[in-house]
């Protein structure tokens, strides 16, 4: 009888060495479980990244922008939003509809009167399609604005930027002041 139980035992013992040693599909399942948040991060840190890369962008083409009003060549030229539009283009073309870039600029007689804040693009859910162009002349306060409705992706486990009724997010380089006296 003894030896019948010593028998019984060894061969459960063996049974659970076994099973603790077959780890064929536990990778596969650990990575089934991981999978999804590896993936929802791995979307986030990618659309967050490259946001910030066209957030830069067309900080830039504002910057660009600003210079054109700031030495006189937009007052001079006569220049509407949509030639503002096509001087800025090359430098957010890759990475932007240029058309569907809005431009803001407003003058203002001192620099605390100045409004850097980011334009109402819709009201009651409808978009605003007409916004402030008012070039400066020498020695005023200028704030010139490059909107941009940026597209989101929404990504796994509900992440998403998006602000916007559409699912986009508005994007915005802005750039302050004063114009340079200028011939003309």
């Amino acid at each position: 009888m003894v030896r019948s139980l010593e028998k019984l035992l060894r061969r459960r013992l063996r049974d659970i060495s076994r099973f603790r040693s077959a780890q064929r599909a536990t990778t596969m399942v650990e990575f089934a479980l991981i999978a999804p948040m590896f993936l929802a991060l791995l979307v986030a840190i990618l659309e967050t990244t490259l946001f910030l890369f066209a957030q830069a962008a067309l900080q830039n083409a504002a910057t660009e922008a600003a210079r054109l009003f700031m030495t006189g060549q937009a007052q001079n030229n006569g220049w509407a939003a949509s030639n503002i539009q096509t001087q800025v283009c090359p430098k957010i073309q890759a990475l932007m509809t240029c058309s569907n870039v809005i431009v803001v600029v407003q003058n203002y007689d001192t620099f605390s009167a100045a409004n850097t804040s980011e334009p109402q693009l819709y009201s009651n859910g409808q978009p605003i399609t007409s916004f402030a162009y008012s070039p400066g002349s020498q020695g005023d306060v200028m704030v010139v604005q490059l909107v941009y409705e940026w597209p989101v992706l929404g990504g796994p486990l509900g992440f998403t930027l998006a602000n916007l009724p559409n699912g986009t997010i508005e994007m915005m380089g802005v750039s302050a002041f004063r114009v340079e006296p200028y011939p003309g």
